[in-house]
């Protein structure tokens, strides 16, 4: 067999496996009862198993296969898991990760693992490190009394294990002096439904209204709260004099029917299991593809080429108002419109893709570092252009490093200053109008003013002067310049500061910015604007004189037509009064010093723009109409051209500068 022809599918798809370990192990330290995540490390770790032997990379498979007999104990209830036996398995799958990457370089894939082998060994003959990695799980509930399942009510439990739930079995038991059974079982019914789903109760719902039964009754519960919430709350509701809650698994459920009726057992065969799960899977993967980016770079150049000549059939269209034309060029528009949709879309990809490598970054840095984080992620499936996801995965890592270094303090600082032990970094995604913005929020120390003007000061970067006249954001923004930082010490991890410089030149090469909020003692906020997509965009195309320009849509509130006697003059600046708010106004007209050729009138063309809470107002000669254009950059020799972030080729043939609104605005 050729191995090389399959050595790209094998590298995708050991990282993809990789990356699910990662994640549910993360999971399974939040829920270490969770027998459904850990059918999913399971599988994760079969497979991967599998592809590696088959592949030839002996190292690969017998570390995962040690690993994998370790979870086949754990989801079997022969070992208990814990921190240190998962402290194991993370190392195992970071020897993993090595190991993938040491292939995909072009290496064999070795490592010295036999230590870690031993050691995954030693915890599934019951030897671990620790004598608590040995201790015997919690006994699952296989005597239910009464409760008798059907085949739908075990579907829907076992589909709540795979997804993650629990299922807790449930026994109340009511005072010997409760006179009202029936109102306290309602009351109790109210409080499990809050907290989860009753699946099933003994007796049933009518016999429980109409009070036939003694003082205990049993429920079946599908949560994801823990044991010890539910038996609080329950216990609150009056005239209860017991609660038993215990976890509840398919595969060791029994039950016995009717008398003279056989025993029926609710586990279901692991294997059959596997299958099913393996053929859907297939199923699934059958339905997608691996393509190329490259492949998708030159289609979505041909269809750039596509959407320029679209603009000059358009344009042709006009111009000889033959209705069987133009009929045909509309039909071209609404096509080409779709297909575009489709083009974009397949290069849109879901930041998750880099927000997934964090949470087990910041488990490890935070026991480095004797600290609790509690990682906070929002908007993980927001998509970006692939180019765009490619290269702002370091920027983000840079950035959550300094904030759990140097922005949140240790347990015992946070005790002093009353804040709680555990600090949080609060990863955010959104989507606004044409670009994504993505916040990194810390509750730590914050910046200090003082301490960053003062190094700024020293390295000359500023004057004493300077220096007190900035606001906070000026200020914050020092610490982006090159080999800047306010720490004593540089560590290993970070210092505020260090290589900031290199997160902002990445993010302002992709067409991005990047601002600083920060108050001393509450935290800090590094807040990072993208592009939604490098290629195609739509704009309001305007007149200026006898030149053409383009303003991105994104940015653009409104346009107004203004009066010259409504104009006023603050501190020597135009302004308007537009909605209540005043208004600074731009004329492009000398910014970029065009010919004058056409006598002015006694109106004023405006486009309204805005970025963040700033707004601004740009004086055009007129306004062309909205067209979807192709964004082309002006090359190497034109970067430093002000507010002009590109350019573009109309239907005419013309070509058209592409305003940089956030630069006018700045």
């Amino acid at each position: 067999m050729e191995i090389d022809q399959y050595l790209g599918v094998f590298i995708e798809e050991s990282k993809e496996h990789l990356q699910a370990l990662n994640q549910n192990l993360l999971e399974l330290e939040k829920q270490p009862e969770n027998i459904g995540v850990v059918n999913e490390i399971f599988r994760s770790a079969h497979t991967l198993k599998g592809m590696s032997a088959t592949m030839g990379y002996q190292d690969l498979a017998n570390l995962t296969h040690q690993m994998e007999n370790v979870l086949d104990a754990i989801r079997n209830q022969q070992i208990k898991i814990n921190p240190d036996i998962l402290d194991i398995v993370f190392d195992a799958v970071d020897s993993l990760e090595e190991m993938v990457l040491d292939i995909e370089s072009g290496g064999a894939g070795t490592k010295e693992v036999s230590e870690l082998v031993s050691q995954l060994a030693a915890i599934e003959s019951g030897e671990a490190p620790l004598q608590a990695a040995a201790a015997v799980a919690e006994e699952p509930v296989s005597d239910t009394s009464g409760l008798i399942l059907d085949e739908f009510e075990l579907a829907v439990l076992r589909e709540s294990e795979e997804k993650g739930f629990q299922n807790f079995y449930t026994k109340v038991t009511l005072r010997e002096d409760c006179m009202l059974k029936a109102a306290r079982v309602y009351m109790v019914f109210e409080v499990l439904e809050s907290l989860g789903e009753v699946v099933k109760s003994n007796p049933d719902v009518s016999q429980l209204e109409d009070e036939a039964f003694d003082l205990t009754f049993e429920v079946l519960l599908v949560t994801q709260e823990p044991k010890e919430l539910i038996e609080e709350k329950v216990l609150k509701v009056s005239e209860i004099d017991a609660v038993s809650i215990q976890n509840f698994f398919i595969d060791t459920y029994k039950h016995i029917q009717d008398e003279g009726q056989e025993e029926v057992t609710a586990s279901v065969d692991e294997k059959k299991v596997e299958e099913t799960t393996i053929e859907k899977k297939a199923q699934q993967s059958n339905k997608t593809i691996r393509v190329n980016i490259e492949r998708l770079d030159i289609l979505m150049n041909l269809f750039e080429e596509l959407v320029i000549d679209r603009g000059r059939l358009e344009q042709i269209a006009d111009d000889v108002k033959h209705p069987e034309l133009h009929e045909t060029v509309e039909r071209m528009a609404r096509i080409s419109g779709d297909l575009q949709s489709i083009v974009l879309t397949m290069r849109m990809v879901s930041i998750d893709q880099v927000f997934n490598r964090f949470p087990r970054m910041v488990r490890q840095l935070a026991k480095d570092l004797g600290k609790k984080i509690d990682l906070q992620i929002e908007g993980a499936e927001t998509e970006l252009d692939r180019t765009v996801i490619d290269e702002i995965g370091d920027p983000l890592v840079h950035l959550i490093r300094n904030s759990l270094d140097h922005g949140v303090e240790t347990p015992e600082v946070r005790r002093e200053l009353g804040k709680p032990e555990t600090g949080t970094i609060k990863l955010k995604a959104y989507h606004s109008g044409n670009h994504v913005f993505i916040d990194i929020t810390d509750d730590g120390a914050g910046i200090n003013r003082k301490k960053v003007t003062e190094k700024a000061i020293n390295n000359g970067l500023i004057t004493k002067e300077q220096a007190a006249i900035m606001n906070d954001n000026q200020v914050f923004s020092l610490i982006m310049q090159s080999g800047f930082s306010t720490a004593d010490t540089i560590s290993d991890i970070s210092g505020r500061g260090v290589g900031l410089d290199v997160v902002r030149n990445t993010i302002e090469s992709l067409g991005g910015t990047i601002t600083i909020n920060s108050e001393e003692g509450k935290g800090s906020i590094f807040s990072i604007e993208l592009p939604l997509t490098l290629s195609i965009i739509s704009v309001l195309l305007v007149e200026i004189q006898n030149e053409k320009y383009a303003v991105p849509l994104s940015s653009i509130i409104e346009t107004a037509i203004i009066p010259k006697a409504d104009i006023m003059h603050v501190h020597n600046q135009a302004v308007i009064d537009f909605r209540g708010r005043v208004v600074p106004l731009v004329s492009l007209k000398e910014v970029f010093q065009v010919p004058e050729v056409k006598e002015e009138t006694d109106y004023y063309s405006v486009v309204i723009i805005k970025k963040g809470d700033k707004s601004a107002g740009l004086i055009v000669d007129g306004f062309i109409g909205q067209q979807e254009i192709v964004l082309k950059s002006l090359g190497n020799y034109l970067t430093e051209i002000f507010a002009i972030s590109g350019a573009t080729i109309l239907g005419d043939g013309q070509v058209a500068l592409i305003i940089d609104s956030n630069a006018l605005i700045k």
